[in-house]
């Protein structure tokens, strides 16, 4: 099988416990305003690649990821999901740990076909980093096109398989900043039981160059980079929406 590849990143520290290779896979359905890789939106420009070609290039450097493992990120891996799911699949059979970073865009809670080959995909998974850009539905169309629906329903599904979870957030003054909005998403996250970890991560702007290169204006030309005090202070709201729903006094 054929997956598409962005880039593959040979030490990623960021995107889960210890040292990681991290494939990046082309595709993606979301249009998020703060994107920092348009340039992996369209499928079909990234590299051909085989996953055992993956595997072997992972096992070259193996040493390096003794207490790691191998992430796929994106785009949106889930779009390739045949492909993510053979790589996974060969990644456990060689002993890898394996996380899989996503925003559950393409997840169709109704659809059987896609469900077998999810459960197939989670049996080989060992942790996922799910992106919930924003707890209100309307402001979430607004920031990636797209209702939340699927994402929320996907951390549900995660819980219910017992798969471990890091959730990730994004702060965006303007956007998801909205203090009601960063206590319902912690009320939200309280409700599961198997989420690890919460990252809570300032909007930056590295990817403006990229929308110059692809001759695309910025969408939020103009937003300043959120400060390390306010990203604090958002990660303060989420936790006290999770104590709320868990019942746990402040300390």
């Amino acid at each position: 099988m054929i997956g598409y590849v962005h880039s593959v990143e040979s030490f990623g520290t960021v995107d889960g416990p210890g040292i990681r290779m991290v494939v990046f896979l082309q595709g993606c359905p979301m249009r998020c305003l703060y994107c920092h890789n348009p340039d992996t939106w369209d499928v079909k420009k990234g590299t051909p690649t085989k996953a055992s070609e993956l595997i072997e290039r992972y096992r070259k450097n193996k040493a390096f990821y003794s207490k790691g493992g191998l992430t796929v990120t994106g785009g949106e891996p889930l779009v390739q999901l045949p492909f993510l799911t053979e790589l996974f699949v060969l990644a456990k059979e060689n002993g890898i740990h394996t996380c899989l970073d996503t925003a559950a865009a393409t997840y169709l809670p109704d659809n059987a076909e896609q469900a077998q080959l999810l459960d197939r995909l989670l049996e080989h998974t060992d942790l996922v980093m799910l992106d919930i850009k924003q707890i209100d539905p309307d402001k979430h169309r607004h920031l990636t096109g797209m209702d939340n629906a699927r994402v929320l329903a996907f951390a549900r599904l995660l819980d219910r398989k017992g798969i471990p979870m890091w959730i990730r957030h994004t702060v965006v003054e303007g956007y998801t900043d909205d203090p009601a909005d960063l206590t319902a998403l912690g009320e939200f996250i309280g409700s599961l039981r198997y989420v690890k970890a919460l990252d809570v991560l300032p909007y930056h702007t590295m990817g403006v160059g990229k929308y110059k290169e692809l001759g695309t204006a910025y969408p939020l030309d103009g937003v300043p980079p959120l400060s390390k005090d306010a990203a604090a202070t958002a990660r303060d709201c989420i936790l006290a929406g999770i104590r709320k729903v868990r019942d746990i006094p402040e300390t």
